[in-house]
């Protein structure tokens, strides 16, 4: 093996691989640990406590999968039993009987890890890095695709929760150089509740954005919805087709908020009136669509009811709010314009989500 081979192996990244291609290699090094601390248990009880054998255990409990897991704790518990018998005393102190119990309760709770990890049958880093990669999936399907020099769109989003699994999110989508489609849907539920339909939905409507004709668009993911069978299968979604040579745009809603579009002209809101229901409730449903052209120093703004519903205050009021929070910030500036109403109005115990799209005055 060249040098340069084995620098690699050493480094950081060259050790979780090594460690991947094999489970066997982490069981043994981990045996190895456990051992390495029994050893001077035997020899100095007074140097090396009884509750140092917890360390490898919870690496174990990191690193290996559900079926190895159980047995490395069986093995644990061998080993806890052998430093208990060896460090035998006609009577233990408080403080021993302690880490005894400690380490038992630990085993336990390793065990019951163990066991609901099971269920998706990868665990530890492994099982973290499958739900980084999903929640990467989910933010990447909703990047806006890059517009022509005159048009600025931009996206934010925020959790009730503070992660980035929401039951909002957005899909978009250029099929042609002169046409953007661009969708932004709530999943029932919030924050990590509804992250996982969340998933599921953005997938399927990735594929159809761009694929289908524009009016059936929230057809066809109406009747997706409607094959799941979700407990709470329904979904709103606020879906916008968009002519970037014309800026003649269709807005159809799926019991959605408005839509709100700005005349730069006259600086007036308009909430944009389309209707249909709720995705996933009704066969063979009909959604209205409501249209316009995007002139120069025109914006629409699309969003979900955490930024215009709260307990106390009507959804009317909501939007008016959104309404004047937008003006202002759009006065001032395009840029970072979406995050900032994400931030500043809606209800922080909901999910929020705003896409802006607008065409800049020349």
């Amino acid at each position: 093996m060249a040098v340069s081979d084995i620098r690699g192996a050493l480094r950081p990244a060259g050790v979780r691989r090594w460690l991947r291609e094999s489970e066997t290699r982490t069981v043994v090094l981990l045996v190895a640990f456990s051992i390495a601390i029994l050893v001077p248990m035997w020899k100095r009880p007074d140097i090396v406590p009884i509750e140092a054998l917890s360390v490898p255990l919870i690496i174990a409990s990191l690193v290996l999968g559900p079926r190895t897991l159980p047995w490395f704790v069986v093995f644990q518990m061998l080993c806890l039993v052998q430093a208990v018998h060896s460090q035998y005393k006609p009577q233990f102190h408080t403080r021993d009987v302690i880490g005894v119990v400690c380490n038992f309760l630990l085993g336990l709770i390793v065990l019951l890890i163990s066991y609901r990890r099971s269920r998706l049958g990868v665990g530890g880093l492994r099982g973290e890095s499958m739900f980084v990669d999903l929640r990467d999936r989910i933010l990447n399907q909703g990047d806006l695709p890059r517009l022509p020099g005159g048009w600025y769109a931009e996206k934010a989003l925020a959790s009730a929760s503070g992660t980035p699994f929401a039951g909002d999110f957005v899909v978009a989508s250029r099929p042609t150089p002169h046409r953007f489609e661009v969708a932004v849907v709530d999943v029932s539920g919030k924050g990590e509740q509804a992250g996982t339909r969340a998933l599921q939905l953005s997938g399927a409507l990735s594929g159809l954005l761009g694929s289908v004709p524009p009016e059936r668009f929230l057809p066809a993911a109406n009747e997706f919805l409607l094959r799941q069978d979700w407990d709470e299968g329904f979904a709103t979604a606020v879906h916008l087709a968009l002519d970037l040579v014309s800026g003649v745009f269709e807005i159809r809603t799926a019991g959605h908020p408005p839509a709100l579009e700005r005349v730069g002209a006259t600086g007036e809101w308009t909430p944009l009136d389309s209707s249909g229901p709720m995705l996933g409730l009704i066969h063979e449903a009909e959604f209205d669509m409501a249209g316009g052209v995007v002139a120069a120093g025109d914006s629409l703004i699309l969003y979900t009811d955490g930024m215009v519903e709260e307990r106390r205050r009507d959804i009317d009021a909501g939007i008016e709010r959104l309404i004047e929070g937008a003006d202002r910030l759009l006065v001032s500036s395009l840029d970072g314009a979406a995050r900032r109403l994400v931030d500043r109005i809606g209800g922080k115990g909901d999910d929020r989500c705003v896409v802006l799209v607008s065409r800049r005055e020349p």
